[in-house]
């Protein structure tokens, strides 16, 4: 049966995206999507693979406005449907299938932690967050990796912790900002 509706972005609880999303999923009439990313941590213990919502405290579900708007808002786990004032945003599907496409049919997208010498990639982490760089060297005896940079108009080889990096074409929740607070 196909849902009719549009796509809305909800807000969660914090850290109850995947409740929200399994209580949103039992509904009928109610497409639901959480796009999510697995990743290598450091932890006291050492590396440890976490899952993680890509939008820290939203997801996406598809369904009829009119109709299901108090019943999607009282999920378990949901905090409410964004909205601004009166305005209702929805979401289009080409977004949707974009991130849907990004992310795979499980909706989770593994950043992987393997790089060589001369994989693009960007600095997620510190006071050179945002910048491009090239890998040189790894070091994975010190879990570091060395990249060639741009900085201040000349290149520079720096060497960077590799949880710090992301490889080009992978996406981290942390590259994301999520949308104004004051939006209800």
């Amino acid at each position: 049966m196909a849902t009719i509706g549009h796509w809305f972005c909800l807000r969660s609880q914090p850290k109850h995206e995947h409740i929200a999303a399994a209580h949103l999923k039992k509904m009928e009439g109610v497409d639901v999507f959480l796009p999510r990313v697995r990743f290598q941590r450091s932890t006291r213990q050492g590396k440890a693979w976490v899952t993680e919502a890509l939008f820290p405290n939203y997801l996406f579900a598809r369904f009829d406005w009119q109709n299901s708007l108090r019943q999607v808002q009282a999920a378990r786990g949901v905090s409410g449907v964004v909205h601004f004032g009166e305005r209702w945003p929805v979401i289009a599907e080409a977004v949707i299938a974009e991130l849907q496409a990004a992310v795979g049919a499980d909706e989770l997208h593994t950043i992987s932690t393997t790089l060589h010498p001369g994989d693009v990639v960007e600095i997620a982490e510190g006071a050179m967050r945002g910048l491009s760089a090239v890998v040189t060297r790894v070091l994975p005896s010190r879990e570091r990796v060395a990249v060639l940079m741009e900085f201040l108009g000349r290149q520079t080889t720096i060497e960077v912790p590799i949880i710090s990096i992301i490889k080009e074409g992978d996406v981290r929740a942390t590259a994301f900002q999520t949308p104004d607070k004051s939006a209800s």
